[in-house]
């Protein structure tokens, strides 16, 4: 199945937050609807952040896929990340997840992103595996982070 990737606006908000809440839930993380629906209304509403797109089995919404954009001066120039990469569970293992990311590096090239970075849960083993497959390296490293009030 080739996925269609649509772009989410603010009208597309209620849509798009059960699937973050889903996404959540299956990565064992603490949801907030109200600051989820805060930080993608600011987000949404600002390019210069990254996009949003809905993953789209023909009329269906299957899942959702977030990039973000930096700079780093490592990588010479404009960086972005995954932030978050949701698919429905049944939708899984059927070459989605690698369409998506191809998805995002094709995005990257054409906001002149030169470098792409995701993080991935520890025991999340079948993601590994996909995100090397497309290419990603582990540099050994460990991602700290500090929130700021």
């Amino acid at each position: 199945m080739e996925p269609i990737f649509r772009v989410a606006a603010r009208a597309d908000l209620d849509s798009l937050l059960p699937l973050v809440r889903a996404y959540y839930e299956f990565d064992h993380l603490s949801f907030d609807e109200r600051v989820a629906r805060t930080a993608l209304e600011n987000f949404v509403g600002d390019p210069t952040f990254g996009r949003v797109w809905f993953i789209c089995a023909d009329i269906d919404v299957i899942g959702y896929l977030v990039l973000t954009l930096g700079y780093s001066i490592e990588y010479g120039g404009r960086d972005a990340f995954i932030d978050e990469v949701y698919l429905r569970a049944a939708y899984r293992g059927q070459g989605i997840g690698r369409q998506a990311m191809a998805f995002a590096e094709t995005q990257c090239r054409a906001l002149g992103v030169r470098a792409l970075h995701l993080e991935v849960e520890r025991d999340n083993t079948t993601a590994h595996a996909l995100y090397r497959k497309v290419g990603f390296v582990d540099h050994d490293r460990y991602l700290m982070t500090k929130r700021i009030s």
